[in-house]
C-alpha cells in the first residue's frame, strides 16, 4: 500500500496515488465502466500498472468487512 497516499491537504483526504492527485475511486470507476488497464494508462500517463493494482487492492481491503449493499 506504499503507492496510496491519504493527506487532508490533497483532495480533502481522499486516497490518491502517491505523488499525484489521481484518486483511487477514479481508477476503480474507469475500470468499472469498461476501460482497460491500457486505456487508463493512456489517459493518465503518470500512472503505472502497479498503481492500478494498488488501487484495486486498496478498494478490496476497504470493502472486505463492509456490509452488502443492494441496488
Amino acid at each position: 500500500m506504499d503507492r496510496i497516499a491519504i493527506d487532508p491537504e490533497v483532495l480533502a483526504g481522499k486516497p490518491v496515488i502517491k505523488g499525484t492527485r489521481i484518486p483511487v475511486y477514479l481508477i476503480i470507476e474507469l475500470l468499472g465502466n469498461g476501460l482497460t488497464e491500457k486505456e487508463v494508462l493512456r489517459q493518465y500517463p503518470t500512472l503505472k500498472k502497479e498503481d492500478i493494482k494498488a488501487a484495486l487492492l486498496y478498494a478490496s481491503k476497504c470493502i472486505e468487512n463492509e456490509e452488502t449493499i443492494t441496488f
